[in-house]
């Protein structure tokens, strides 16, 4: 078995990426999620995990935002859209994957914390891997304007420095 690890322009890799998501988050699945219907962000770049001949098997979407921690410009790099496909889990993908993409932000140099949003029974894969929960309040945009991101849970990675409680405005769609 050979992998590849690819990290790739988001909107250009997105066609890459797409097969995955419907894959793994088909409408009728999406439906009945805490997130339904929210407006995600595109990512800025992707990681992908390819796998021969299966293709892409994984994916971890970057992004890189100046967000407002309790009213201060703050760097996050967020990390968004992980999935694995389900024949190819608990292989080490995702933590290969989610590695590239936190090394991708260090060596980037510009971000202070990672950021992601995770459902509760994944928070243990997270935190074993050193994301810490924010206890505080998130606001993203939305069609509709701004709103209270409530949807799933706040996880904070430290680069530098990482907020771990307080206000953080997205200054734009979550990811």
């Amino acid at each position: 078995m050979s992998i590849e690890i690819d990290i790739l322009n988001g909107d250009a890799s997105w066609p890459m990426a797409e097969p995955l998501f419907k894959a793994v988050w088909p409408p009728h699945v999406v439906e009945k999620l805490p997130w339904a219907g929210i407006v995600f962000a595109h990512a800025d770049l992707r990681v992908l995990v390819q796998e021969e001949p299966e293709g892409v098997v994984c994916h971890v979407g970057i992004y890189r935002r100046e967000v407002k921690w309790n009213g201060r410009r703050i760097r996050a790099g967020g990390i968004g859209g992980v999935a694995t496909r389900e024949d190819s889990r608990r292989q080490g993908y995702a933590s290969i994957a989610l590695n590239a993409a936190i090394q991708t932000l260090k060596d980037e140099g510009a971000t202070d914390f990672a950021l992601l949003f995770c459902e509760p029974h994944n928070a243990p894969f997270y935190m074993g891997r050193g994301w810490k929960p924010f206890d505080g309040e998130i606001y993203a945009d939305q069609p509709e304007g701004r709103v209270r991101f409530e949807a799933i849970a706040p996880y904070v990675y430290d680069l530098r420095r990482a907020p771990r409680q307080g206000t953080i405005d997205l200054c734009g769609l979550p990811w």
